[in-house]
C-alpha cells in the first residue's frame, strides 16, 4: 500500500532525507543498549557519506572532530532527543527557550491612500505640507501636475483635473490648495513628458547584441 508523506512523521533535517530519519526512528526502538549503540554508529557513518557526497570533501571531513560532533548532534536531534546510546560526544540539550514572534517592520508602515501615487509621493506631499504657507503655494502647481502625470500613466483614457485637486488636498490634510485660476498642463504634453522619462530609464538597458541579418540563400538552379 502506498505511503504518503502527509501521513509520515515530520522530516526534521531534510539534508539527510526520509530513509535516514526512518533508520534513526527504528534505532530508538531497539531495546538492547549495545545493539542500539552499534546501530547509531552505523547510521552516523551513512550520514557522513551523504554529507561528503554533496560537499565532495571526504578527506577533509574524515579527520575533522567538529564534523563528527555535528553528525552526532544531528542524530540526537532527528531522534527528538530520545536516543540513549554510548556516544563519543556529549548529548546536546534541546532548546527550551520560548520562541517570540517579531512582527515584520514593513507591516507598521504608513497606509497608502492612493496606490496610483505610491508611498514616496505621499511622504513628499506630507513633508511639503509642513512648510510655511508661501512655500506650500510655490510647490502646489508642480505637485498637482506631477500627480496628474502619474495618474495618466495608469489611466491614459481620461483624467479629471478636479479629482487631482481634491486628492492633493486630501494627501496634505487640506494644507496644500491650488488657486482658483490654476490651469493644469495639457494632458497630451504630460503624456509626452511621461514617455520621455520612461525612455530615459529604459534606454540604458536596451543595449545588447545586434541581431544578425539573415542572408538569403542563393538558388542553385535559377530559372531563366
Amino acid at each position: 500500500m502506498m505511503e504518503y508523506n502527509t501521513k509520515r512523521n515530520k522530516l526534521i533535517i531534510r539534508e539527510y532525507g526520509r530513509n535516514i530519519q526512518k533508520l534513526v526512528e527504528d534505532c530508538v526502538k531497539i531495546e538492547d543498549r549495545d545493539e542500539r549503540t552499534r546501530t547509531a554508529y552505523a547510521i552516523v557513518r551513512i550520514m557522513s557519506d551523504v554529507v561528503n557526497s554533496k560537499e565532495n570533501s571526504h578527506e577533509v571531513n574524515r579527520n575533522n572532530d567538529d564534523f563528527w560532533n555535528k553528525l552526532w548532534d544531528h542524530l540526537y536531534i532527528m531522534s527528538d532527543y530520545q536516543l540513549d546510546v554510548d556516544s563519543p560526544y556529549p548529548k546536546p540539550q534541546p532548546d527550551t527557550r520560548e520562541k517570540v514572534f517579531v512582527k515584520p517592520a514593513y507591516n507598521n508602515k504608513v497606509r497608502v491612500k492612493f496606490r496610483t501615487y505610491g508611498t514616496n509621493m505621499q511622504n513628499l506631499i506630507r513633508k511639503v505640507s509642513e512648510y510655511p504657507e508661501e512655500v506650500r503655494k510655490s510647490f502646489a502647481p508642480s505637485l498637482a501636475n506631477h500627480l496628474k502625470m502619474m495618474y495618466l500613466t495608469y489611466n491614459r483614457n481620461s483624467v479629471n483635473d478636479m479629482l487631482i485637486s481634491h486628492q492633493l488636498e486630501e494627501l496634505s490634510d487640506g494644507k496644500i490648495t491650488l488657486p482658483e485660476d490654476f490651469n493644469y498642463i495639457n494632458t497630451k504634453e504630460l503624456l509626452n513628458i511621461a514617455n520621455a522619462n520612461q525612455a530615459f530609464y529604459v534606454a540604458p538597458q536596451a543595449g545588447g547584441k545586434k541581431k544578425k541579418k539573415k542572408k538569403k540563400k542563393k538558388n542553385s538552379n535559377p530559372t531563366v
